[in-house]
Parts: structure tokens; C-alpha cells; sequence
């Protein structure tokens, strides 16, 4: 059980980094409405701009904090927590601008994982 819970701390982690550092100015077919950038998406959801970086702020820190939490454990639940409560935001914008479902498939999924980290 360790290392399922290691290696889905690393999924999500990696993951959630990759949506906020790296793929952040990229179209996904992920994105809310027809945003083609994380801020367009904020905007969409009718979110100031400063909201999107206090969010993606929050979402890098408990990523990171899941990948510490590696080596300090005390921090997995605080992470996985912090991610979850953002990530069922994440769900109720794209319920919010009626996304087809399939938009809130990645969020759904990184809720549940973040959800078995913390229960297990």
C-alpha cells in the first residue's frame, strides 16, 4: 500500500505542475468554455485575475507539499486536502458555465486520488 500511495502522491503532484507551470498558456481540451489559457478559463468562470494566481499559488504549494510529504509524512494530509477542497471548486466552475462533463473529468479524477491519499 506504500507505494500505490507514493505513486499516486507523484501523479497528482506532477500533474497539478505540469496544468499551472508548464501547459498554463496552452489550449487543452480540458479547459473551461472555450478558454484557451488558465487566466481566459478564470474569466470564463467570471473570476478576477488575482484569484487565479491566489489559486494556482495554493495548488502549487500542496502539490509540492505532496511530493515533501515523501520524505515528511505529516504533510500528505494538509496537501491532499488542500487539493481536494480546490479541486471540488475546480468541478463546481465547470458545473457553474455547464461544461460538458467531460471537461471535469481530470479534476474528478485528481479529487479521488487526493481523497485515497488522505483516507488510507
Amino acid at each position: 500500500m506504500y507505494y500505490f500511495i507514493l505513486i499516486l502522491k507523484c501523479v497528482v503532484a506532477l500533474s497539478i505542475l505540469n496544468v499551472w507551470l508548464i501547459q498554463n498558456k496552452k489550449a487543452t481540451k480540458w479547459r473551461g468554455g472555450d478558454a484557451e489559457t488558465i487566466l481566459e478559463e478564470f474569466a470564463i468562470y467570471g473570476l478576477p485575475v488575482w484569484f487565479c494566481y491566489v489559486i494556482g499559488t495554493l495548488k502549487v504549494v500542496f502539490a509540492i507539499g505532496l511530493i515533501a510529504s515523501i520524505w515528511y509524512p505529516v504533510l500528505a494530509v494538509p496537501s491532499a486536502s488542500g487539493l481536494a477542497v480546490l479541486l471540488t471548486g475546480s468541478i463546481a466552475m465547470h458545473f457553474k458555465i455547464k461544461d460538458p462533463l467531460y471537461k471535469s473529468f481530470p479534476a474528478t479524477l485528481f479529487l479521488v486520488l487526493c481523497l485515497i491519499i488522505v483516507l488510507v
